[in-house]
């Protein structure tokens, strides 16, 4: 998604913005519009940008950064900000006193029903839309995929979610129950194995961001894994096995570079998701602001920073990076690209800044503000800032592999991708065991998001948490948005 998919984004949510709002809303604004919608390729394009879009979303109701909230619930990171009550929907999920009407479930459900919805309605019009048959078919993968990974957010963090694959009429909406989680895996699979043979092996730089087959693979393989059936395991492995044998892939030599803003769409990169500043940003409240950039970069840097010699910029004090954590990459190649060491500058001389909430010293360095990186074309740079996000990379699908490999009863194939991943860190093999491929992936894909998530499948959540509040039975899961139950047949979650 550079540059020319980028335009074409912006211009179409400015078209398909209203056509979309929550799930539950009685009179969708927009319908009209819709109606007289989608009559040539151009306009269904522009609904499947639309669709595209709730991706980067970094604001819902408040900052809603998916990246900066999970690595909050995890043991990675803690809320951190300017204090106590800067951001209470982060500090609720940081320190695990959640309740139904205190907590990130607004942004969480409000981004990825917006997908769905969006998803819903291309795919409801796009048949009798007369375009080119093949780009047809690559319009209904690509919004079919779209599909499956907001559902895989939505069965992750809430397990009991309303499973729509077709629009509804408003006098539905209070009638829906939810299904079972077992029936939004299976449809997260359908649309995934269906998406599969339209996309496309790869895309030329003016389509970076849009969906591949690997991609669509990787995901797959990823949701069997994570629904923990050992008899299933060698299907994830075969997956895997599709990604990372595909000559498009290869793991960078230098980690840091994954994550430069200058290197977006790099050889290990498998699904991308794109931030720009390029968008003018600018606050316009109430409404969440403008622009297509990535907040989370502004929250994460270290608070009324100040060192002329350094290369970062001042940020919001979000996202301190516990100290245990710390000291395990310490001897790895991959701590620079890490960890931002903002006490170690401040110790030296070279800067001063302000200990926020919870602040420990150590910063995210994977999604950091730097100064060369800094907008200066218009609008409030603090909204404009690049960095994407990679939602899933090469050495994450190297350690999914190994690990679906192990628990198929094959640890000796699963010892060559663990083996991958620990030599580029610059560390000597160790046996490839369940162990010790999830500390792998803890010091790989440290801060990234994914953490949160690893200690619940594996069910380590409770005891690792535990130390945050952490109740288990209970917060494996997000309860329902107190706004979503009233007048619904929607029930919440145990123990909210």
């Amino acid at each position: 998604m550079k540059k020319i998919f980028l335009f074409t984004l912006m211009i179409s949510i400015a078209v398909l913005s209203g056509c979309s709002k929550d799930w539950l809303e009685v009179e969708p604004k927009g319908t009209t519009l819709e109606d007289n919608f989608y009559k040539n390729a151009d306009e269904a394009f522009s609904g499947l940008v639309a669709a595209y879009d709730p991706l980067g979303t970094e604001w819902v109701t408040t900052y809603a950064s998916k990246v900066g909230l999970l690595n909050a619930a995890s043991d990675d990171c803690y809320a951190g900000g300017g204090g106590y009550n800067d951001q209470p929907s982060w500090e609720a999920w940081n320190s695990y006193t959640l309740d139904a009407g205190l907590g990130p479930q607004n942004e969480f459900w409000g981004r990825n029903f917006t997908g769905v919805n969006r998803t819903n309605t291309l795919l409801s019009r796009l048949d009798d839309v007369p375009m080119d048959e093949t780009l047809k078919a690559r319009f209904r993968a690509e919004a079919k995929f779209l599909r499956a990974y907001y559902y895989f957010d939505l069965v992750r963090l809430f397990r009991n979610v309303p499973l729509f694959t077709s629009l509804l009429s408003p006098a539905q909406f209070f009638s829906v129950e939810q299904a079972s989680p077992e029936e939004v895996y299976a449809q997260i699979e359908k649309d995934l194995e269906e998406s599969i043979p339209d996309l496309p092996i790869s895309v030329p730089e003016s389509e970076y961001g849009r969906i591949t087959k690997m991609a669509a693979t990787a995901l797959l393989g990823k949701v069997i894994l994570y629904q923990n059936d050992e008899s299933r395991m060698l299907e994830a492995a075969l997956l895997f096995e599709q990604v990372n044998t595909s000559p498009q892939y290869e793991l960078l030599d230098n980690f840091a570079e994954i994550f430069y803003p200058a290197n977006k769409f790099n050889k290990e990169s498998i699904f991308e998701i794109t931030h720009t500043s390029v968008a003018i940003g600018y606050w316009d409240f109430p409404r969440p602001p403008a622009g297509e950039g990535n907040l989370l970069t502004q929250l994460c840097g270290p608070r009324n920073f100040n060192g002329a010699n350094t290369p970062y910029s001042p940020g919001w004090g979000f996202n301190p990076i516990l100290p245990d954590l710390v000291d395990l990459l310490r001897n790895d190649n991959r701590y620079r690209g890490t960890v931002a060491n903002i006490d170690s500058l401040e110790k030296a001389g070279l800067a001063t800044y302000e200990k926020g909430y919870q602040n420990t010293g150590y910063f995210l360095q994977k999604f950091a503000p730097l100064k060369e990186f800094m907008s200066s074309g218009g609008g409030d740079f603090v909204l404009e800032w690049p960095n994407n996000y990679i939602e899933i990379r090469l050495a994450d699908c190297y350690l999914m592999h190994a690990e679906a490999l192990v628990r198929a009863g094959d640890p000796g194939s699963a010892q060559i991708w663990l083996d991958k991943v620990r030599e580029r860190a610059g560390l000597l093999p160790v046996p490839a065991t369940l162990e010790n491929i999830y500390h792998e992936r803890r010091l790989e894909l440290a801060t990234e998001g994914h953490r949160f998530f690893d200690l619940v499948r594996t069910g380590k959540a409770a005891q690792v948490l535990a130390f945050k509040g952490f109740t288990a039975g209970k917060n494996e899961i997000l309860p329902i948005p107190l706004s979503e139950l009233g007048n619904t047949k929607l029930k919440q979650n145990p123990q909210y």
